[in-house]
């Protein structure tokens, strides 16, 4: 699916993407490089501007824009999930990026201008993609498990921000934090269930303690979700 994602993009005009060129003699997929900055570790001092977020949030409007004709493929695999969790009544609207980490981001001149990695592309709604952005450029999660860089932020007005930036609609302002919540809930069940079914680095992800940083996403989540609901509709 990537591979057509990536052509689509490329057939609609979207530059913030790798061009698929097509196979080596290998076999091997072969991308256009994309030069820039991108936030490796330890983690630059400017992963905490405003300035920067912003235009994260601009660039990710423009790629799920540019994603929504592509449309969502029947043939997508089901993710690896645990059996009977809760429906969290979101449909999707698009393939979203659901990655946008400081590594899958390339920058140019202070600003945001590539997402790369595309693996773990897949159908969600806006909103959603939102939550993710915000995952990771508000953050969302408690200081103690942050980059020292973006602790003590204020995370209710860089949320608001990131939805203003992307023009995120009202409805979807008072969805974003529930779904949040719900989707922090489930991540924790569903990396355990990998983490037993899988193995390899979903195991080693678990050893290494990626539960108790999610269980303690979702005290903060459960305190400042009230205070980032009001900030996003003031």
């Amino acid at each position: 699916m990537v591979r057509a994602l990536l052509r689509h993009l490329e057939s609609v005009g979207f530059t913030g993407a790798p061009r698929y060129l097509g196979l080596d003699s290998a076999g091997r997929e072969v991308l256009t490089y994309i030069e820039g900055e991108v936030a490796g570790r330890p983690r630059p001092a400017w992963l905490a501007d405003e300035d920067r977020m912003i235009s994260v949030a601009q660039l990710v409007r423009a790629y799920n824009d540019a994603a929504e004709s592509f449309g969502i493929p029947d043939n997508i695999p089901a993710p690896i999930e645990p059996p009977h969790l809760p429906d969290l009544n979101d449909p999707p609207e698009l393939i979203g990026h659901q990655d946008i980490t400081p590594e899958n981001l390339v920058f140019r001149d202070g600003r945001a201008h590539a997402l790369i990695d595309f693996d773990m592309a897949r159908p969600v709604s806006r909103v959603r993609e939102v939550v993710n952005l915000m995952l990771w450029w508000a953050p969302f999660g408690a200081d103690e498990d942050l980059d020292p860089h973006l602790r003590g932020l204020d995370r209710p007005r860089r949320a608001r921000l990131i939805a203003d930036a992307y023009g995120l609609s009202e409805a979807n302002r008072h969805r974003l934090m529930p779904l949040a919540v719900g989707l922090n809930e489930r991540a924790w069940h569903t990396m355990k269930y990998r983490a037993e079914t899988q193995g390899g680095g979903w195991a080693r992800m678990w050893d290494e303690g990626v539960g108790t940083v999610i269980n303690h996403r979702q005290h903060w989540l459960d305190e400042n979700a009230d205070a980032i609901t009001t900030s996003l509709l003031a």
